[in-house]
């Protein structure tokens, strides 16, 4: 069976593996709550859990979220399952948005918090994990693809249509 959207399908994969993997290893060789610098007060690995979403954002209420990450994973499986062929730069897009939100999920639904350890510090960012780098990827993808004018062989189309 040949995948349509394949770029989709690489993407999803990709960066599912990447952020469960390296929840994996922040879990075998950091405690909660413990820090190492890669580049003292600029970048560390700093463990710490969120119940919340982006940034801890309703994290009192973060109940609700393991749903809203099911619900956008089975809408972007559905997409690159059944829709026509999309452009790569929009498969990959949502691609790497579908595998931060089964990541963030997956955490979610079996542990009740996702793992963040991605610390900038020089900046006081928030701590964050890849799969959030992966959603922001591809929504950074998405929105190029949306706002770029469209190539010349689309333009010709159009107006041969008219």
């Amino acid at each position: 069976m040949r995948f349509k959207n394949r770029l989709f399908w690489i993407a999803a994969l990709i960066s599912l593996v990447c952020d469960r993997l390296s929840k994996w290893w922040v879990l075998q060789n950091f405690d909660l709550g413990e820090s190492q610098p890669l580049w003292a007060q600029v970048f560390h690995f700093t463990f710490v859990t969120n119940k919340g979403a982006a940034f801890s954002l309703f994290a009192e209420q973060g109940e609700w979220l393991r749903w809203l990450s099911l619900g956008v994973s089975l809408g972007l499986i559905a997409l690159g399952t059944w829709a026509s062929r999309l452009p790569r730069s929009e498969q990959a897009g949502y691609g790497f948005i579908l595998g931060g939100a089964l990541g963030n999920g997956i955490d979610r639904f079996f542990a009740g918090e996702v793992v963040d350890f991605l610390d900038f510090r020089l900046i006081q960012f928030p701590i964050f994990n890849l799969a959030d780098v992966f959603i922001n990827v591809g929504i950074v993808l998405l929105l190029l693809t949306f706002f770029q004018p469209p190539s010349r062989g689309k333009k010709r189309e159009t107006q041969d249509r008219s």
